[in-house]
């Protein structure tokens, strides 16, 4: 059987042609991979590049790669947080004309975390929770939009930094299924596999001692029922308010709005007598503050960043001339979102020299600054500006924290 490369992209074909796909990946020399730490998988797992791009090769047999390809196709298209899929190689003989496994190739999330390496130094517990918020935020998005992972833990998760929080990737897609609604029963199983596969990931990391003494596996591993049952509670429960209250309604949704989620569609049904009417969103779409920060500016960042950013971009508008809210005359805010792209977010991040930003994107660079900022600004008791808190910024933090700010990934 002849080699055959299956890409979305018409380019990566030829570049991946370059890879020595006649060794076992077990076996590839130093000079194809890029040294980024690795989380731990059932399959040979190993990050190479391929023109501009690093990207991770997974080993496995053709059928579940094809399926895995397809299924990250298609959570890709529903705007689930996952790994990019490039391409399936199948056909692949050694020298000697042995057979070996197919592979699958992924995208390398820039600036992503696997558990492990966040265990590297003992974490604290208070990060450990946004840890589980970050994982039960995605098992939330996965299960509205149909899909059962079927294998949910930290070790098919990625994690970056997202404006002091987290956010989470599925990396792993290969026991998962899509359907067009799921049912309590394969919710349930979803998280109890979670649970399940969290208090055996820490019991493992306490047994290394990578683990903080004060944190209990089996406790956490309960957390991340607790945390994905009240969000999502939050999303789909049915509320009933008097008739005429719709201010009810309008801050039900603003509560949405405020943990990320945006209401696309929505039931809303009065009571027989008239006396009361029921709501419950039917459709809640999650990147809230995602989709207003790529509408304004066009930056597209996590969710807490833009956040973040929305909050200093409202704050510097405040302060503009032209900014007359409601009035026709003056500037929209469209324009003076991208004066504040111009004038001051690229200024900031730029005057950040890329050698001490390492893997960190603008939008976390950005809202470390900021962070800075209100701290010395907090001691001095005024206002010290932006300048001068980047001017500290690179001279007294970043120095400290540069081991940090290195590239890392599954």
């Amino acid at each position: 059987m002849a080699l055959q490369i299956s890409a979305t992209n018409p380019e990566h074909p030829a570049l991946l042609l370059e890879l020595p796909w006649d060794v076992p990946l077990e076996e590839w020399p130093e000079e194809y991979l890029v040294p980024l730490p690795r989380g731990i998988s059932r399959h040979v797992v190993r990050y190479s590049r391929a023109g501009d791009e690093v990207i991770a090769v997974k080993e496995l047999a053709a059928r579940p790669a094809q399926r895995e390809y397809d299924m990250l196709r298609d959570l890709d298209r529903l705007g689930i947080p996952s790994v990019d899929p490039l391409a399936v190689v199948t056909g692949r003989t050694a020298a000697d004309g042995a057979p070996l496994e197919s592979v699958l190739v992924t995208r390398h999330l820039g600036g992503s975390m696997p558990y492990r390496s966040m265990f590297e130094t003992t974490m604290r517990p208070a990060t450990m929770h946004r840890l589980m918020d970050a994982l039960a935020v995605l098992l939330v998005r996965l299960h509205l939009a149909g899909f059962a992972w079927g294998d949910c833990s930290l070790s098919n998760t990625l994690f970056r930094r997202d404006a002091g929080a987290y956010a989470a990737y599925l990396v792993d897609a290969e026991t998962g299924d899509l359907h067009p609604q799921l049912s309590v029963g394969q919710r349930e199983y979803d998280l109890d596999l979670a649970r399940v596969n969290i208090s055996g990931e820490l019991l493992d990391l306490e047994a290394s001692g990578a683990l903080h003494p004060s944190v209990d596996p089996i406790e956490f591993g309960m957390e991340i029922c607790a945390r994905y049952r009240g969000l999502w509670d939050e999303l789909t429960r049915t509320s009933v308010y008097p008739a005429g209250k719709y201010q009810h309604i309008e801050r039900r949704i603003r509560r949405l709005n405020e943990l990320g989620f945006d209401v696309a569609e929505m039931q809303i049904e009065h009571a027989s007598n008239g006396d009361t009417v029921s709501f419950v969103p039917k459709v809640v779409d999650a990147g809230h503050h995602q989709r207003q920060l790529l509408r304004l500016t066009g930056l597209d960042t996590e969710e807490n960043q833009a956040r973040r950013l929305l909050n200093d971009l409202e704050s510097w508008m405040a302060t503009q001339d032209d900014y007359a809210p409601g009035d026709p005359l003056g500037a929209r805010p469209e324009v003076l979102a991208h004066r504040w792209v111009r004038e001051v977010f690229r200024p900031t991040v730029r005057a950040v020299p890329p050698e001490l930003r390492g893997a960190v994107d603008p939008a976390e660079i950005y809202h470390q600054l900021l962070e800075h900022r209100w701290y010395m600004s907090e001691r001095a008791q005024h206002d010290i500006g932006i300048d001068t808190a980047v001017e500290d910024y690179i001279q007294n933090i970043l120095p400290k924290a540069r081991k940090t700010l290195q590239p890392t990934a599954d």
